[in-house]
């Protein structure tokens, strides 16, 4: 009985029963029939009730009792077991086979290293026949490619370690072998995404990494609990899994059953309310969708998921082209920054709302792509700034606008230009590089400020603390972008070395709304004088906001009411135009 247990545990914990047809099985089947030349062959694997077929050839069913099964035999004593005629064998004869027609029976065992028998390649014929020794010789060779075969997808790259579950690998060559089966079948893959990225990395702090172990441990065996035999789920990433719905439902009536999913137990009472799994679906069909595009489809709809908040989701066809769009443009950007006929600096003026004179200018980056044309900076600075590219985005801008400034400075023009960073470029030597290109053009500190979001700057403090003071101690002024946006405290606000504060848009839009819009700029400006700030209001459109702002005591306006971004010789020509009429207006 104790062998009869592992020998089950064995074949159970090779994950064969119930998985698809596999083409590197059925090439020794198709051997074993036509060496013996007989119509049927099959890698029976013997459950503790039935045999079922991983391979087969001439069998119309998948499975049959294990009881008065030959190949029961060959499990129970390892041995190879040879029926030459099932009329003449009274254990056989009146066997669900001998009554259907079989007379030959040969099967040699699929052993494991350990010495358990798994099952056994048989071949079966419909006339008595004897075996000859090479024949024997033969089937057991076979048998032992086979088990080869097992161990190779089991042991190399095929079952994931943690899990016990055939891997991604595997999950291609299964569909694969389905688009040969039933290429035009219509099922729904389903991913169960355990947890997100941080969630699993607190989960380690706290616990340890055995603690994520666990997790995967937990889920796998609780989701394969839950599906049944019939359903073979595969562990294809970290916290990842992926099956495919029974055969003929669709994903608004399988919905009901994932939800019944997420509510169970997925892992243990201790670590649940740690994680937040979600389901995805994606409708394939195995003869057009290959794996890889499976994977990424529910991917991307696993990240749609999150996104909307939703416990369980669909793949959209749109969404999922946006994603690719912003994959193209990330790889696309490197290539840019290498390609001066891509990338250009515009710039949009800053006006002292009390005199009218220029004072300054941002910054801004424009992408002309070579094949989608102008690329807006709202669709692709976001996704550059959430990449290794950010800093090397930063640095290309920085460069063009010191270069742009020690023009300036040759034809006698003291201009200040401002240049936007992002949070993570506050990682980089930000003093070093910019200090480096005010030497190249021999610019004087003043001439440069960097701007920075107020959310940025609420995180990883002591770390932008240090490089801010660093910055304004080299004589580099500092500006918060979007003030207002960010909830960001009072007293933390009062510790930044800035000089300069942005209100965000949003604010200078809802001036014509009513008083309490009006009152509320009105104290941000107050506020900001106070705390030692020369204020800039974002966003200008009509003049009458600019006039409203100047009463407020609003230091300066940036906005289309002023001009739009401008490309560098319109600049220059808005420049020339407003000290002139500055000239004049003196005169």
């Amino acid at each position: 009985m104790n062998y009869e247990e592992n020998r089950l545990h064995a074949l159970t914990s090779l994950n064969l029963l119930d998985t698809a047809p596999s083409e590197s099985f059925d090439r020794i089947t198709r051997m074993a029939s036509q060496i013996f030349q007989l119509p049927i062959a099959a890698v029976s694997l013997t459950d503790h009730d039935r045999q079922w077929f991983k391979s087969k050839v001439g069998i119309d069913h998948d499975t049959i009792p294990r009881k008065k099964a030959p190949c029961a035999q060959v499990a129970d004593s390892s041995e190879l077991l040879v029926i030459e005629d099932f009329e003449d064998d009274e254990r056989y004869c009146d066997s669900l086979l001998g009554v259907s027609g079989i007379r030959f029976y040969a099967g040699a065992p699929l052993k494991t290293r350990e010495g358990y028998c798994l099952g056994a390649l048989c071949v079966l014929g419909t006339e008595p026949r004897t075996v000859t020794e090479a024949e024997s010789s033969a089937l057991q060779d076979l048998a032992s490619m086979v088990m080869a075969q097992i161990e190779l997808q089991h042991a190399f790259g095929r079952i994931d370690p943690i899990s016990g579950l055939p891997n991604r690998m595997q999950f291609s060559d299964d569909l694969a072998d389905l688009s040969r089966d039933a290429p035009d079948e219509d099922r729904i893959a389903v991913a169960l995404d355990l947890a997100q990225p941080h969630q699993m990395e607190r989960l380690s702090a706290v616990m340890g990494p055995e603690a994520c172990e666990q997790v995967v441990r937990d889920a796998a065996r609780s989701l394969t609990t839950f599906l049944g035999r019939g359903i073979q789920v595969y562990h294809v990433s970290a916290m990842q899994f992926v099956f495919l719905a029974p055969t003929g439902v669709d994903a608004v009536s399988y919905k009901s059953s994932l939800l019944t999913l997420l509510a169970s137990q997925l892992v243990g009472a201790e670590i649940k309310y740690s994680i937040t799994p979600v389901c995805a679906m994606s409708a394939i069909k195995p003869r057009s969708t290959s794996s890889a595009d499976c994977l990424r489809a529910l991917s991307s709809a696993v990240q749609e998921t999150r996104a909307a908040e939703e416990t369980v989701g669909l793949f959209s066809n749109s969404l999922d082209a946006n994603y690719r769009r912003k994959f193209r443009l990330l790889n696309d950007f490197a290539a840019a920054l290498q390609d001066p006929s891509q990338l250009r600096i515009v710039l949009q003026p800053r006006i002292d709302l009390a005199s009218g004179e220029i004072v300054s200018a941002e910054v801004l980056l424009r992408w002309s792509h070579p094949e989608l044309g102008e690329v807006s900076p709202a669709e692709f600075v976001p996704v550059i700034e959430n990449s290794a590219l950010a800093w090397p985005m930063t640095k290309w801008v920085l460069k063009a606008a010191c270069a742009q400034l020690g023009k300036w400075q040759k034809q006698g023009i003291a201009m200040k230009l401002s240049v936007n960073f992002a949070a993570s470029n506050l990682r980089e030597d930000v003093v070093g590089e910019v200090l480096a290109r005010l030497a190249a053009h021999n610019l004087p500190r003043k001439a440069l400020e960097i701007e920075l979001t107020e959310t940025s700057l609420m995180h990883n403090s002591t770390q932008i603390l240090s490089k801010l003071d660093q910055l304004v101690e080299q004589g580099i002024g500092l500006a918060i972008d979007d003030f207002g946006t960010g909830y960001s405290s009072l007293s933390y606000l009062q510790r930044l070395p800035v000089s300069v504060v942005k209100i965000d848009r949003s604010f200078i839009g809802a001036l014509g709304d009513g008083s309490r819009e009006q009152k509320l700029v009105q104290s941000m400006i107050r506020l900001s004088h106070e705390m030692g700030y020369r204020v800039v209001a974002e966003g200008i459109e009509i003049p009458e906001a600019a006039d409203l702002l100047s009463s407020m005591g609003c230091d300066e306006g940036q906005g289309y009411w002023f001009a739009r971004p401008l490309e560098l010789s319109l600049f220059d020509d808005f420049y020339a135009r407003q000290t002139m009429a500055g000239i004049v207006s003196a005169a």
